[in-house]
């Protein structure tokens, strides 16, 4: 059935957030603090992988200048975390009203987990190949990968990491429904160069992580559409 991959991610995602979370709570905070910074390590890691993938450098800043500019310009970042705080309020309506510091730290844990969840190559590649011919291979392997991740991820960040299944359906079911809707029209080179351009948003993520540097990640999320046209265009 296609969109099975990611109704087994959402799943990995929501076990490995709970876990996560209660696990968490029990940790010292300079454990945490440690968790944190390697993950933050890691995710740049694969960021660094992933785009030395491009056969192209200048079509990868191309796409993601012009990502950013749009994403900007339609306020995805700022959009994405009224979501979050939307999804924390209603979650919280029966209990009293977490600290400023608290919601924060739940917008941060989406926001996060959204990108990182919805922007590598096996989120692609993937969905793509579920949207195709329902293989779910590569999702079943990246929830496997997600769940563990969701799980570090929840130590520090809390429920704000679970919450960003809502991204994971949007993000991977658009995929799926797009590739359905595509077939014949993506190429392999357009996949790889939006897998770089992922990368680059991973490495946001990773400098985001460390606290060296607040990227606004979501707004260059356009990129992955820009990607694949300014290959159709320049890169044939």
């Amino acid at each position: 059935m296609r969109g099975a991959g990611t109704l087994i991610n959402i799943a990995a995602v929501l076990a490995g957030s709970t876990i996560g979370v209660l696990v968490g709570s029990r940790l010292p905070d300079r454990v945490r603090i440690t968790v944190m910074q390697g993950l933050g390590v890691f995710v740049i890691f694969l960021g660094v992988r992933e785009g030395l993938n491009t056969r192209n450098a200048l079509l990868m800043l191309g796409a993601l200048l012009l990502g950013g500019v749009v994403g900007e310009l339609l306020r995805v970042e700022d959009r994405l975390e009224s979501v979050g705080r939307r999804i924390e309020q209603r979650a919280n309506r029966s209990e009293h009203e977490p600290s400023g510091s608290d919601r924060s730290r739940f917008v941060e844990g989406y926001l996060v987990a959204s990108v990182v969840f919805c922007v590598g190559p096996l989120t692609i590649l993937g969905s793509i190949q579920d949207g195709l011919n329902g293989d779910i291979d590569l999702l079943a392997t990246k929830s496997a990968l997600d769940g563990f991740a969701a799980l570090a991820f929840a130590t520090t960040l809390g429920w704000g990491v679970a919450a960003s299944v809502v991204t994971i359906a949007v993000v991977q079911g658009g995929l799926t429904i797009s590739a359905v809707l595509l077939d014949g029209v993506l190429t392999d080179r357009m996949v790889d160069e939006m897998s770089a351009v992922g990368g680059l948003l991973l490495i946001g993520i990773g400098l985001r992580l460390l606290e060296l540097a607040e990227v606004r990640v979501a707004s260059f999320l356009p990129a992955l559409v820009f990607a694949p046209v300014l290959v159709a265009l320049f890169g044939q």
